[in-house]
């Protein structure tokens, strides 16, 4: 049986900003749309860009292995050679880094490479990779 997949619709204050980061600087293919809602491929997934700009703020910090981890994000788990890329990729088209690519949890289980950015609207988005994957979901 496929895996399944994800759709998550979240808040946006301008689809044109909307577009230019997920599909522009993440290269997500644009699906349907309409006058206040754009869909993309998030590497398989189907997330939509809504447009309310009274719902889009910066979500509240939980520390997590020394930083200000943002409450509300979301992302993806990529294999080790693509989160570099994308790290790579990030830098490069100038998007602020809101936690610097690292290594979290060294030596412990769940040992990850993380980084996490801000779409234009303050929505967050964190992207992983693990070198084993066992350890995703390890204790």
């Amino acid at each position: 049986m496929a895996r399944p997949r994800f759709h998550l619709a979240f808040p946006v204050r301008d689809l044109a900003e909307a577009r230019a980061f997920y599909g522009g600087v993440l290269g997500c293919p644009e699906g349907r749309s309409a006058d206040d809602w754009v869909d993309f491929d998030f590497h398989g997934h189907q997330i939509v860009a809504h447009l309310a700009p009274e719902e889009a703020a910066p979500a509240p910090t939980n520390a997590v292995d020394g930083e200000d981890v943002p409450v509300r994000h979301f992302g993806l788990i990529l294999e080790p050679a693509s989160w570099r890329a994308l790290a790579e990729r990030l830098a490069g088209a100038g998007v602020r880094f809101i936690i610097q690519p690292q290594t979290r949890f060294a030596g412990e289980p769940g040992e990850q490479s993380t980084l996490f950015v801000l779409d234009p609207s303050g929505n967050a988005l964190e992207f992983k990779a693990f070198a084993d994957e066992a350890m995703i979901f390890a204790r």
